[in-house]
């Protein structure tokens, strides 16, 4: 994870409050319902990814109802924000690479989660934005490989990784 070189803890991040351009708000309709990101999901946490500089962000502000215990958040929350933090930055990454960035109206590639690796480092905190900011890179045209770690204001409570393999074909409901 970044937790050695701490890349995270310097620069300006941390004055972004909300992701202007979304991939998430690019995707076709009929991807849109994603419980972590659909924007089409009345019930769904809404998460929207974005570009900072070279990194990808993501900020949430967890409801009431994701309360693990009170004053901190449960961690099914965190792993979605992981999750769909990765799928849209590799969905980023991918769709610059092809010469386009969010709000272009192009579609974005969809991407699926290969594999999601969770680690918790600090109990998160009720009350307070989590921020995932993110560093992608590709290990194959069809799979992305995209390192997250989500801070409760200045503190690091959580890093993951997810495998995003580019969503198959099969997928694809005709």
């Amino acid at each position: 994870m970044f937790r050695e070189d701490k890349i995270f803890l310097e620069g300006e991040w941390n004055k972004v409050e909300k992701v202007k351009q979304a991939i998430q708000d690019d995707y076709a309709e009929d991807y849109s319902f994603c419980y972590g990101c659909g924007r089409l999901n009345q019930d769904g946490l809404h998460l929207r990814t974005g570009w900072e500089g070279e990194h990808t962000v993501t900020i949430y502000e967890p409801r009431p109802e994701h309360t693990a215990i009170p004053g901190f958040v449960y961690g099914g929350v965190i792993a979605s924000l992981i999750d769909c933090h990765g799928t849209g930055s590799a969905s980023l990454a991918l769709h610059r690479k092809n010469g386009h960035e969010p709000g272009d109206r192009v579609e974005p590639p969809r991407f699926v989660t290969g594999s999601l690796q969770v680690n918790f480092l600090k109990p998160t905190p009720q009350g307070v934005p989590l921020k995932a900011i993110g560093k992608v890179e590709e290990i194959h045209p069809k799979k992305w490989r995209v390192v997250t770690e989500v801070f409760a204001g200045e503190e690091c409570v959580v890093a993951g990784e997810v495998i995003a393999v580019v969503m198959p074909k099969t997928f694809v409901q005709e």
